[in-house]
């Protein structure tokens, strides 16, 4: 998985069109002022959140990050949005994202089908912070355009879950069609569980025969330069959702048998038990620091049976049980 972001050098006129001053921005953010003039502007995850978090303070309006959705989707001509635009449907196309956005960022797009419910949430890998509201926005605001363009309908989500109120809901509202929740454990944009289902009008099977192989080629190569723990632990995180993921399961996913996966973690000094210490350690700090989860709650989403099982682990990982580590935060 990519370890930067990249900014495309159009953005900056893009906010310039909404009256942002681009050289502020830089300036608060801490970025070099000559950013946009690179070939190639690559950012880590702690200055992309700087960058959109100046956005934010800076621009006229604070939904501005629906305005700068509606501008991008299929205009830069994106090898992964064209290749999720000529899926089948729309949980086709989300799956087509999230699968090629690896080769793009260090960012996930998760999905989750609970009863009737379809919830969808971005997760930046990089970073325990919460991401600014203008980059949250812009992310649901994007997904969603996605969706429409694909069905060539007015399509509207459940509704949107944000953790931070924010004081522009009835604009948020009127975009996005559906009610606008706050102070809930995580965002997330929700879909009823049959819109994943929804035809796409863009289906294109040629296209998406030709964009395919070179995406996947360019994902093998950068499978082949992460070590293969890493591969394992991220896997696992995108699987625990209330449950232990089982070493089979996760075999499958990454196109192995059990004892294929467990033979090559050996071969990198791991086994599937600390990787999956790993990855529920990580996933334990960012509900801890972002979300009002109740222990309990948290020990359930990591797939532990109960909640004394899971501050004991929290304590061998920080040397201080969770709820004295969240307090610290």
């Amino acid at each position: 998985m990519s370890k930067h972001f990249r900014l495309l050098g159009s953005l900056a006129g893009r906010l310039e069109n909404q009256g942002v001053p681009v050289p502020a921005v830089l300036r608060r953010a801490g970025l070099p002022a000559d950013l946009f003039d690179q070939p190639r502007v690559l950012v880590a995850t702690e200055p992309l959140f700087a960058f959109w978090k100046a956005v934010g303070e800076l621009a006229p309006e604070p939904s501005v990050g629906l305005a700068l959705a509606a501008q991008s989707c299929t205009a830069q001509f994106d090898p992964m949005i064209l290749a999720a635009l000529s899926s089948e449907n729309f949980g086709a196309a989300v799956e087509q994202a999230a699968r090629y956005k690896q080769l793009t960022c260090p960012e996930e797009i998760r999905s989750l089908v609970e009863g009737n419910e379809w919830c969808i949430q971005f997760r930046w890998i990089e970073s325990d912070n919460l991401e600014p509201e203008v980059l949250t926005d812009l992310c649901f605001a994007w997904l969603l355009n996605l969706a429409r363009q694909g069905t060539g309908t007015q399509f509207t989500p459940l509704r949107v879950d944000f953790v931070r109120r924010r004081s522009y809901a009835a604009a948020l509202q009127s975009h996005f069609g559906c009610p606008i929740h706050d102070g809930v454990t995580a965002n997330a944009i929700v879909f009823r569980a049959t819109d994943a289902g929804r035809p796409f009008l863009t289906h294109n099977a040629e296209l998406l025969a030709l964009l395919a192989p070179q995406l996947d080629a360019e994902l093998k190569q950068q499978h082949s330069q992460q070590s293969f723990a890493e591969r394992v632990r991220a896997t696992i995180q995108q699987r625990l959702t209330g449950r232990r993921p089982k070493v089979g399961e996760i075999a499958r996913a990454l196109h192995l048998s059990a004892r294929t996966l467990q033979r090559r973690l050996q071969d990198d000094g791991s086994s599937f038990q600390k990787a999956l210490e790993q990855a529920r350690h990580q996933m334990a700090r960012h509900y801890l620091r972002h979300s009002p989860l109740e222990l309990g709650e948290t020990a359930y989403l990591l797939g532990y049976e109960d909640v004394n099982s899971f501050v004991r682990a929290f304590r061998t990982w920080e040397g201080v049980p969770p709820a004295h580590w969240r307090e610290q935060q």
